[in-house]
């Protein structure tokens, strides 16, 4: 009789285990989705002038945008006007280091996604390599982890100078300062989306390494389902 339970336990448990929603291939394309998500997120926020805003209480029309490219002005009768910067080196530091983050991010984001999208479970590429699948995820993880970061510094730098140009105490009261703009919490966002992406993915390679163990460990002879011989046999 507790042989009997033992293997409807164990039935049950291979079942739920089977029809379970968090799978392998479930956790991979999750990571996949976000980090692409966050990626796209990236991407735009590197490009928007909406790094840094001003207006000032004197002229309360004109209101001024900066990003790691352009610098826009916003009037009601002219509507939006954007220039590019004059001469890189003139940039101030933290915007030199941050355009030269923001093209790390660009770059490794995509190579991961790419990475990723090949080591998928289900896509017909190296489907007799599992080792390389594995390798790929691993990789792919590692590469938006990096981009993940390397969106996440520019941001925080710009953010750090932004508060202290805005509160440095040389500047007269009636001047006006440079405050947070919408492009910061986007990169704050997407870049912490890419860091929960990369390791999703390692927990997707993780959850598939559990999969190949268990699969690998042989039943033992007394949780074997018993023939319908043998019941036959018992029943008489």
């Amino acid at each position: 009789m507790n042989l009997d339970w033992i293997v409807i336990a164990h039935s049950v448990c291979t079942q739920k285990h089977k029809m379970g929603f968090l799978t392998t291939k479930m956790m991979e394309r999750t990571a996949l989705f976000l980090s692409f998500g966050s990626y796209l997120t990236s991407l735009t926020t590197a490009f928007l002038p909406l790094w840094k805003t001003m207006n000032s209480d004197l002229n309360e029309v004109e209101n001024w945008f900066s990003g790691l490219w352009l610098t826009c002005l916003y009037t009601d009768e002219r509507g939006i006007q954007c220039k590019a910067y004059d001469s890189v080196l003139g940039l101030p530091m933290d915007l030199q280091i941050s355009r030269v983050l923001v093209l790390i991010s660009i770059g490794t984001g995509g190579f991961a996604l790419l990475t990723a999208f090949l080591g998928l479970e289900g896509v017909e590429i190296c489907v007799r390599k599992p080792d390389v699948k594995r390798g790929l995820l691993i990789f792919s993880g590692v590469m938006t982890w990096l981009s993940g970061l390397t969106t996440l510094a520019p941001v925080s730098v710009v953010a750090y100078t932004t508060v202290v140009e805005f509160w440095d105490e040389g500047f007269p009261d009636a001047m006006p300062r440079w405050e947070y703009g919408e492009a910061m919490f986007s990169g704050w966002f997407g870049g912490l989306g890419q860091v929960i992406g990369g390791t999703l993915f390692f927990v997707a390679v993780c959850m598939g390494d559990y999969d190949l163990q268990r699969l690998s460990v042989p039943v033992s002879p007394e949780l074997k389902p018993r023939t319908k011989h043998y019941l036959k046999t018992e029943v008489l």
